[in-house]
């Protein structure tokens, strides 16, 4: 009788053991095949996106802001944008009692950088034409941050000709926001 409980109790161990391998692989499998699935749905929509981002830049580029001249617009008479270029510290010297220059101290990884920083591309014949923003790597301009006592992305700061503050300020999330701040 003994024996006979024994071989049971062993049989059943054997089976609850070969039906906790098989679910152990299928649910690995289940995890693998949606995994997958996930990954080619990312796929799809990140090529989606890049196909958006890329209508939006051959737009942009055809109407940047060095093709936008004089026009008409009721009967009023509009000048050059200004513009939204990479930092140079030569091009600090531009701003003047007439020309403002603004730092963008932008991180390509902030969701909020991201967004002004489309805003203003969208927006780049809006730019009034006594202002230049410069985009400055929030990432790789240590002695910039430090001059001018950046201590998070996002933040803006008006210089003068010789590169000293006039303002600094953060938060604005659009091109007009931001224009709203420049002394």
């Amino acid at each position: 009788m003994n024996q006979k409980l024994i071989v049971g109790i062993v049989t059943i161990v054997i089976i609850a053991a070969g039906v906790g391998i098989y679910a152990t692989r299928s649910s690995k499998n289940e995890i693998a095949e949606n995994n997958a699935m996930m990954q080619k749905e990312g796929s799809a929509v990140d090529q989606a996106n890049d196909k958006a981002a890329m209508m939006q830049t051959e737009n942009e580029s055809a109407t940047t802001s060095k093709d936008v001249m004089m026009q008409k617009d009721a009967g009023v008479m509009m000048t050059k944008a200004g513009s939204y270029e990479s930092y140079d510290a030569s091009k600090i010297a531009m701003a003047s009692a007439t020309h403002k220059v603004v730092l963008f101290f932008r991180a390509s990884w902030c969701p909020t950088c991201k967004a002004i920083d489309a805003d203003i591309k969208a927006h780049l014949s809006q730019i009034p034409s006594n202002l230049t923003i410069l985009d400055v790597n929030y990432d790789n301009s240590t002695e910039l941050k430090k001059k001018y006592g950046v201590t998070y992305q996002h933040t803006f700061v008006q210089v003068d000709s010789n590169g000293n503050l006039i303002k600094k300020w953060s938060g604005s999330p659009t091109l007009v926001s931001l224009v709203s701040q420049v002394k």
